[in-house]
């Protein structure tokens, strides 16, 4: 399949686009949905709000093209494994550390937007966004088929819901102790990715 060569202004476009998500993402990484504002992600592009418009309609718009741009990423993190479908639980659960790992890193480098509260207006967009929607159930059935070979295998406790596990992996992208162990100064960014992910596997006691 041949693909259509994009004009110089269609590369433009688009250049500006990729530059407006990335400040986007950034900002709701560091502030949040409620707290960032369209005139800093135009402001830290270096374009006028009108412009930023043109591509977005709105500020919900903006923030879900940052999700779903984040739902690419865990995606192809998911998929970069030699083997998609693993076999038995243990390769499974190696993968679930692998992508929570992902994750905590992503957080630690400032680069995780931060998830919306259940009353957000833009968790309402999300929930009409199909593009995001797609990815999510596609990152969930992965990520749910590897937790189900992990408990089958004993690896992940069999009474626990798959859907809690599931959930409380997907809580590790937007964990508050990874911005307060990182502001302590007493730790690097990979002892605290090792904590953590010793924390959440292993447990306290």
């Amino acid at each position: 399949m041949v693909t259509a060569k994009l004009s110089f202004k269609q590369q433009v476009l688009r250049t500006r686009e990729e530059a407006i998500v990335t400040a986007a993402n950034r900002l709701l990484a560091e502030k949040g949905f409620d707290l960032m504002t369209v005139d800093e992600v135009a402001a830290e592009v270096g374009i006028a709000k009108a412009s930023l418009y043109k591509h977005f309609a709105s500020k919900e718009a903006l923030a879900a093209a940052a999700m779903v741009r984040l739902m690419d990423r865990a995606l192809t993190q998911v998929r970069s494994h030699p083997v998609s479908e693993p076999a038995d639980g243990k390769l499974a659960l190696t993968f679930i550390k692998a992508s929570v790992k992902w994750a905590l890193q992503l957080q630690l480098a400032g680069e995780m937007p931060s998830l919306p509260s259940q009353n957000s207006t833009l968790r309402a967009a999300l929930l009409m966004h199909p593009p995001y929607l797609e990815r999510l159930v596609a990152l969930s059935e992965v990520l749910g088929g590897w937790i189900v070979l992990a408990q089958q295998a004993g690896l992940l406790r069999p009474s626990l819901p798959a859907e809690l596990i599931l959930y409380t992996f997907f809580a590790k992208a937007c964990d508050p102790v990874v911005s307060v162990m990182k502001a302590s100064a007493n730790y690097t960014d990979d002892e605290i990715v090792a904590l953590l992910l010793e924390t959440c596997f292993d447990g306290v006691c």
